[in-house]
């Protein structure tokens, strides 16, 4: 237990918002020592908001975990791993329940992101407070990515393999064209935009036109900087600035920071964007 309450103090646990964020967070960094540990890591790779946030130093919380294959694999199981999970948060005096799920339209997200090839498991960690954590394995994935791997010093030192930062960015774009949510505005996504831009960190367009092929959003085998920069603009002009405020609101520490955020400000961070590409 004292390295779990080693791993906590590094978090403000004074208010609900911030405890859930802070256990939440090394529940997943505890998993991913477990997934380490049996092995995972030299089939898959880590990527999203979750990744970046713990790798890369992405100033917000996140609340899943995603998972990409290297290279395709449908009949991919994700149950010999659980045991080294489990043991990782036995060793922690922590006890958590993996379980399966199934995706249904009901989740409020459009088909394309509805794949039927994805192992989407959820993770419950009893502790002072139960916490669930999304785990999801895209295991006929959009390849044309690199990775890297990353070192994580807690609850152990251990590597774990990433997407590089422009083939994040890439993922994250994807995301934030082609994702519709029917009830509310993801700001996470618009917060994400603005931390690659402000980092200097290219898009790699061609792991981006690959995602978006895949996904039937895209039918062409090619696309433009030009191109891409006038979606984007679209996507801009129809933004609920405050609706992407709210959203984000509590996942970050200052949200004094939003108030910059209009669709001006968005359209000059579009102009700053840069891009690459691997081909």
């Amino acid at each position: 237990m004292a390295v779990l309450k080693q791993m906590l103090d590094k978090y403000d646990m004074t208010t609900a918002d911030g405890a859930v964020n802070g256990l939440r967070e090394v529940m997943q960094e505890v998993a991913l020592a477990g997934l380490y540990r049996g092995g995972f890591f030299d089939k898959a790779a880590f990527y999203g908001g979750t990744c970046l946030r713990i790798f890369y130093g992405l100033p917000r919380f996140s609340e899943d975990l995603d998972f990409s294959l290297l290279a395709s694999d449908i009949d991919f199981s994700l149950e010999p791993y659980f045991k080294a999970v489990r043991e990782e948060f036995s060793a922690l005096g922590l006890q958590v329940e993996i379980s399966a799920k199934k995706k249904t339209a009901r989740t409020g997200i459009e088909s394309a992101f509805l794949k039927s090839d994805t192992r989407l498991f959820s993770f419950a960690v009893h502790a002072d407070k139960t916490i669930r954590i999304k785990f999801e394995v895209d295991t006929i994935p959009p390849l044309g990515f690199a990775t890297e791997e990353k070192l994580l010093l807690q609850p152990f030192s251990f590597y774990v393999k990433c997407f590089s930062l422009p083939d994040l960015f890439a993922g994250k774009m994807h995301a934030l064209l082609f994702r519709n949510w029917k009830n509310r505005i993801k700001g996470r996504d618009w917060f994400d935009f603005e931390w690659y831009v402000r980092q200097g960190i290219p898009l790699n367009l061609s792991h981006f036109l690959i995602r978006a092929k895949q996904s039937g959003h895209l039918q062409n085998d090619a696309l433009s900087e030009p191109e891409f920069r006038q979606m984007l603009q679209q996507r801009i002009d129809g933004l609920n600035v405050s609706a992407a405020v709210k959203d984000i609101s509590r996942f970050v520490k200052d949200a004094e920071a939003l108030n910059i955020w209009s669709r001006e400000y968005f359209k000059d961070l579009l102009q700053m964007l840069k891009i690459t590409s691997t081909e």
